[in-house]
């Protein structure tokens, strides 16, 4: 890996200036590779989750890859251009000038999770080629044929200088994460994400985080209460709920409790009738994450909770070798239960009353700051309140998850949800580097301004002026 990365730094630099043609014709490959290949890659992905639904692949890994790639080629002309700034007064007006140039990093290392393992390898790659840059993939080993045609389809429309692939276990990772790279970002666990940062510390590798949490639905009393479950269930479950930005838990008013269980479990039913042989429903990554949501399902019943599986088909999933799980409503959920201290990441949903808003606000911001924020309701001022006072990595207002489709939109968390964004230009930035450039006047300002010894009365004027600011 190492050798590669020396490969691609040398071949980076040999290049410098990376023309627009060549940024919007890596960008074109990229969209190739995945447009001409996008049969291969769903059927790459139901083998790698046990059944993953075709249409859901090509929504959320096929299309989602091509969309970021194509805005990118769409824009990447004008993002790249150099930015006027003005020149402080009064070297302007002595003929200094200033602007911002952008250049590409060099070498970006990415480092892809296993839920959307084609699209959270391709969206970074339209801001990381769009700049300029070079890249190494780290692919997940629980999706090991999608880590396989990745490692298989790139050389036909990459040199390994330009993009290549590695795939690999634990070990791997850690000494993939130890390269030092130009800039490093990785998409993944919280805890993970700890041993990413200490790992690229030591080259000073700038590091971009997209990590997750327990993100919140917040209901308000004036909600549309049929249209916010129908919308919060279909987020739910949307691969499985293996999703960074899929509601972890929803705080509803209590008096409506009631009515917002029973209308999660009639837009789940009316989505999915049956489960097990749906080609619509998504199935559990693998046998441990399975067992984990099963596991944590019998810790909230144990603890008190109701629990509600929503099986409309009356389906006998414990004589199963499936891994597709029903939708798994948490009623009475407390702060003792592991749903309610761990992210999710599966079609497991706690329901929770709040007298006030402000005791729902609360009880978001005892909490890590989550990655994504969804509230729900037509009152202004009740909205703006629970904007104002919480903090989240993005929000999407009646409705859930429909930010991250917005590539205008930065998209990254905070805190312990992740650090650094990309998307559209957002992602051009962050895999830039913006360098400052000032262009002195001819006349000798630095006599002008009394900053050339002997000191004296121009020295004391230019101090004054810029005390006053």
């Amino acid at each position: 890996m190492r050798e590669l990365l020396d490969r691609q730094r040398a071949a980076f630099m040999a290049e410098l200036p990376v023309s627009l043609e060549v940024r919007k014709d890596r960008l074109a490959r990229a969209i190739a590779m995945i447009a001409d290949n996008a049969a291969r890659f769903c059927d790459a992905l139901s083998e790698d989750f046990g059944h993953r639904s075709r249409e859901q692949s090509m929504i959320t890994d096929i299309a989602a890859s091509v969309g970021p790639l194509r805005h990118a080629h769409k824009h990447v002309a004008r993002w790249s251009r150099s930015e006027r700034k003005p020149a402080m007064f009064p070297l302007g007006l002595l003929g200094g000038r200033a602007w911002i140039e952008y250049q590409p990093k060099g070498v970006v290392g990415v480092i892809a999770p296993w839920n959307f393992p084609v699209n959270l390898v391709m969206s970074p790659l339209a801001g990381v080629l769009a700049a300029g840059n070079r890249a190494m993939v780290k692919t997940s080993e629980f999706t090991p044929v999608v880590a396989a045609l990745f490692e298989e389809l790139a050389p036909r429309y990459f040199a390994p200088e330009e993009l290549a692939f590695v795939s690999g276990g634990p070990e791997i990772g850690k000494a993939f994460a130890e390269l030092p790279f130009d800039h490093l970002l990785f998409t993944g666990a919280t805890g993970i994400a700890k041993h990413i940062l200490h790992a690229a510390a030591d080259n000073l590798v700038p590091v971009t985080l997209e990590l997750g949490g327990k993100s919140p639905v917040v209901v308000g009393r004036s909600a549309n209460i049929a249209q916010a479950t129908e919308r919060v269930a279909l987020g739910k479950m949307l691969n499985a709920g293996q999703i960074c930005l899929a509601p972890d838990y929803i705080l509803v008013p209590e008096e409506k409790e009631g009515e917002v269980v029973d209308g999660l479990t009639r837009a789940a039913s009316a989505m999915y009738p049956s489960l097990l042989t749906n080609p619509d429903y998504t199935a559990v990554i693998n046998d441990r994450h399975h067992a984990r949501l099963n596991d944590w399902i019998e810790d909230a019943r144990a603890k008190g909770a109701e629990v509600i599986a929503v099986n409309p088909a009356n389906e006998d999933f414990a004589a199963s070798n499936s891994r597709k799980m029903p939708l798994h409503i948490i009623r009475g959920a407390t702060d003792d239960m592991t749903v309610m201290q761990e992210e999710i990441f599966g079609p497991v949903l706690p329901v929770r009353g709040y007298a006030t808003i402000d005791d729902a606000i609360g009880e978001v911001n005892r909490r890590d700051r989550p990655l994504a924020l969804y509230y729900f309701g037509s009152d202004g001022d009740e909205r703006r309140r629970v904007l104002d006072r919480t903090i989240s990595g993005g929000v999407t207002l009646d409705d859930v998850i429909f930010h991250v489709s917005q590539e205008e939109l930065p998209f990254g968390g905070i805190g312990p949800s992740g650090t650094g964004a990309y998307h559209g230009e957002a992602g051009f930035r962050t895999f830039s580097h913006a360098r400052s450039i000032y262009k002195q006047a001819k006349l000798d300002v630095a006599k002008l301004a009394g900053m050339k010894p002997p000191y004296g009365k121009a020295t004391q004027a230019t101090i004054k002026r810029q005390m006053k600011g």
